[in-house]
């Protein structure tokens, strides 16, 4: 897959842009592919300036230096929590969040004044026109942040990677469920959806079991308790009926394809393949991206049923040591 897309991307010459709010140490990891043909975007508020990444991993990298808000403000009052990335823009929500055995981790340690930006004004004074894939985890913006977005640059957006809330966290913050049925109605479709979980219980309730048994410590209940729906982690692609709608052309066919195969939904990858030809007719960008996706089915199946062929013979040699050790 790494060598079909680095390929694809450097003969069209594409140069995707990627935009990280709330970025951590590294960017997200489904990047690494695309890196040396994209520009990346990042935000981290510890930095003093914008300033130019010389590792050399993406052809472009910017970190700005300041909060990003959905409004025009100069800046906005920073809400710094002792886990440092539950920090916010939003006052934590300390009438939910003590039901949870992680609730220190949003005691509110200090505020800040901080500077703060909108994305767009971002784009302009990194000289970029939009913004092809962006994933956010704004511990609770997300959604406001995404609509705030000039609307022709979040037209033209074919993936976004968002962390919202299952539970209240944060004061006034954006839930998945309103996230969800935002983006779906308007060109998304939910490709990818992972569970992040926090335990149901209260501090309190461990410190007076602890002094009853003090085995039961915070490692023994993360241990043995189950732990509950928190937020998600959600990935979004462009549906194919939205393109159409837009009458967008091979590019943003060609990013779309690349965004699903990097995330393994070779099915829609081939379903993109097929529109672009009903919509743009056959041609040799078509017939290349048609050729690639069959390939990619194909080695996918060999390695899963390589996989399972693996799965078998693994137990049923460990149900013939469990015969001979337990006879």
């Amino acid at each position: 897959m790494e060598k079909i897309v680095k390929s694809l991307l450097s003969d069209l010459k594409l140069e995707p842009v990627l935009m990280d709010i709330g970025a951590s140490a590294e960017p997200p990891r489904i990047w690494n592919t695309i890196a040396p043909h994209s520009t990346y975007i990042g935000f981290d508020p510890d930095l003093r300036e914008i300033h130019e990444d010389r590792s050399g991993r993406f052809r472009r990298s910017v970190i700005v230096n300041e909060a990003v808000i959905a409004t025009a403000e100069p800046d906005v009052m920073f809400y710094l929590t002792r886990f440092p990335f539950a920090s916010t823009t939003l006052e934590p929500d300390a009438g939910h969040v003590f039901n949870w055995l992680n609730s220190d981790q949003f005691d509110v340690e200090r505020t800040a004044t901080v500077k703060a930006t909108t994305i767009d004004s971002a784009l302009r004074r990194v000289n970029e026109r939009g913004i092809d894939w962006l994933k956010t985890d704004s511990q609770g913006t997300d959604l406001r942040l995404f609509n705030s977005i000039d609307s022709g640059v979040r037209a033209r957006m074919m993936a976004l990677d968002i962390e919202p809330g299952f539970i209240e966290v944060y004061k006034n913050e954006d839930l998945f469920f309103d996230v969800h049925r935002d983006l779906t109605r308007n060109g998304f479709w939910l490709a990818r959806l992972d569970i992040g979980r926090f335990i149901r219980m209260r501090r309190q309730s461990l410190d007076a079991a602890r002094s009853i048994d003090p085995a039961i410590d915070e490692a023994f209940i993360k241990a043995t308790v189950h732990g509950n729906p928190a937020y998600a982690e959600a990935r979004y692609l462009r549906t194919l009926e939205w393109l159409a709608h837009h009458s967008f052309g091979e590019r943003e066919y060609t990013l779309l394809w690349t965004f699903a195969v990097m995330d393994q939904q070779l099915g829609f990858a081939l379903d993109v393949v097929f529109e672009l030809e009903k919509i743009h007719g056959q041609s040799p960008l078509s017939r290349r991206l048609r050729t690639s996706t069959g390939a990619l089915l194909r080695e996918t199946h060999r390695r899963r049923q390589a996989r399972k062929a693996l799965t078998r013979v693994t137990g049923a040699l460990e149900r013939t040591v469990r015969r001979f050790v337990f006879r």
